[in-house]
């Protein structure tokens, strides 16, 4: 059988042409493909599936905080986003507008970038007293945002999918306590879910979020020594309260504001996961995310029927796992054990006739491309473990990568040498805009990621741009 481009393994290596080698792997995997619509792409079922994972149990997380999902018009009025300042400046580069002859001559319509205002319009009526909080709303939707530079599937698009928290409290610091919460959360759905290991801490006020008080981020370092931030928790404090009008009569029959966050991940994590995981054979998926999590070949069953009535009742056996059974003729066994480790599936079960003689099968394992011979008897208990060696082994595997790439400095001159060695650094900064412009001149696409909750020591520490006494230790690096 002839195969098509599509079909045919990757061409180049991960070490060799990182970008590239992403790109194929997107499109070759079947995650997903670029769009005839300009800046946009066409998320798969492969990909898809993903993404339905990472909401099914993110989901579960939420809900467990006492979230509700909601959702909210795609279109916001002009006039909403003027209401906070800060942040209609902080979008209005990257916002899609209809004007009035689109709108039938009303006010201009933002096609949704992000949806504070939007939400917070319908808050202003739902909240009336200190008995409607802390209100907690999530929705799971899609975003738009005009990109003008080059996209790339998943890291960069100008629509993409995304979950929004939107939650509101009657203290300040409650809302402290569960923005950090989130991002707490985040880290640790991304470590064990996508076996990705994460950097949290907070923004500086340069890279915070328009019209927050404070951004908490998690950082996921890529192989190619980039950052990618995989989520994003806000601490408002009362700005859009004041703008939108939201206010709450307390326990002593006086009106207050109240105190916001809101808090996001996108399917920018399936390019995280690609990148962390993926090798020179294609995708893989960590099981714990994995829709299919097992895949059986039977071999030579047209000569042997007996294989493919065991291979179906290994199916049966194991359908918790969601099995794919390849019967399929016109290609051979190898080109099956291709296309299936590019697709990334985490177990693939091989059984021929000698192996059915043997009361055997043999199992692969995507991430170690190692095999073991195990007995079909004993194939429920030895797949459970497996699958769960499986996702820690991934884990420890990018934690190892991500150790590697990390590193301090306290001079520009020795973070020029770091960074240029392919390191994430942690710097002691001042806190100061005007300190992190000059770093970004003198160190072409370096930036400030985040300040890790747990700070090293500060003593007679001095800022390695002004000279002054450092404010915190800052990771800086390249990024997405």
């Amino acid at each position: 059988m002839s195969k098509s481009k599509n079909q045919e393994g990757l061409s180049v290596k991960k070490e060799e042409d990182f970008s590239e080698w992403y790109n194929q792997v997107c499109l070759k995997a079947g995650l997903a493909e670029y769009s005839t619509v300009k800046g946009c792409m066409v998320i798969k079922p492969l990909g898809y599936s993903i993404w339905e994972n990472i909401q099914k149990n993110f989901n579960k997380i939420i809900k467990s905080m006492g979230v509700r999902n909601a959702y909210f018009p795609l279109f916001i009025p002009e006039s909403f986003f003027k209401k906070e300042a800060t942040h209609a400046e902080g979008f209005t580069p990257e916002v899609a507008w209809l004007d009035k002859e689109v709108t039938g001559g009303e006010e201009k319509l933002a096609v949704r970038p992000t949806s504070e205002t939007i939400m917070y319009d319908s808050y202003s009526r739902w909240i009336r007293s200190h008995r409607d909080l802390p209100l907690r709303i999530n929705q799971w939707c899609n975003v738009v945002r005009w990109e003008t530079k080059a996209t790339r599937l998943f890291l960069r698009s100008r629509e993409f999918l995304w979950q929004e928290g939107h939650c509101v409290y009657a203290t300040a610091g409650e809302c402290v306590k569960e923005t950090i919460e989130y991002a707490k959360r985040y880290k640790k759905f991304i470590e064990e879910f996508l076996g990705i290991p994460i950097l949290i801490g907070a923004k500086t006020d340069k890279e915070k979020f328009s019209g927050a008080e404070t951004t908490y981020s998690v950082e996921a370092i890529m192989p190619d020594s980039k950052a990618l931030q995989a989520g994003t928790s806000h601490d408002l404090g009362n700005n859009f309260a004041k703008a939108f009008g939201i206010q709450f009569e307390d326990k002593d029959k006086k009106l207050k504001y109240p105190f916001q966050n809101s808090w996001g991940i996108s399917t920018r994590l399936i390019g995280a996961l690609v990148m962390t995981h993926a090798d020179d054979k294609g995708l893989v998926i960590p099981p714990k995310i994995a829709d299919e999590k097992i895949v059986v070949v039977p071999i030579r069953f047209e000569q042997d029927k007996k294989v493919l009535v065991k291979s179906r009742e290994i199916v049966k056996r194991l359908s918790k796992y969601n099995p794919i059974l390849d019967e399929r003729l016109e290609v051979t066994p190898g080109y099956k054990f291709n296309e299936w480790e590019l697709k990334g599936v985490p177990v693939r079960i091989e059984i021929g006739p000698k192996d059915l003689e043997k009361k055997e099968c043999i199992l692969f394992f995507r991430d170690s491309l190692e095999k073991k011979v195990v007995k079909i008897k004993d194939l429920e208990k030895v797949v459970s473990q497996e699958l769960i060696f499986m996702q820690k082994r991934m884990f420890e595997k990018a934690k190892k990568v991500l150790e590697s790439k990390l590193d301090t400095a306290e001079s520009l001159e020795e973070l020029n040498k770091k960074i240029k060695q392919g390191k994430i650094v942690l710097v002691p900064l001042e806190n100061s805009k005007e300190v992190e412009d000059i770093l970004k001149d003198k160190l072409e696409g370096v930036k400030t990621l985040n300040r890790p909750f747990k700070q090293p020591n500060l003593i007679n520490k001095k800022c390695i741009i002004s000279g002054k006494s450092a404010a915190y230790w800052v990771y800086v690096g390249r990024s997405y």
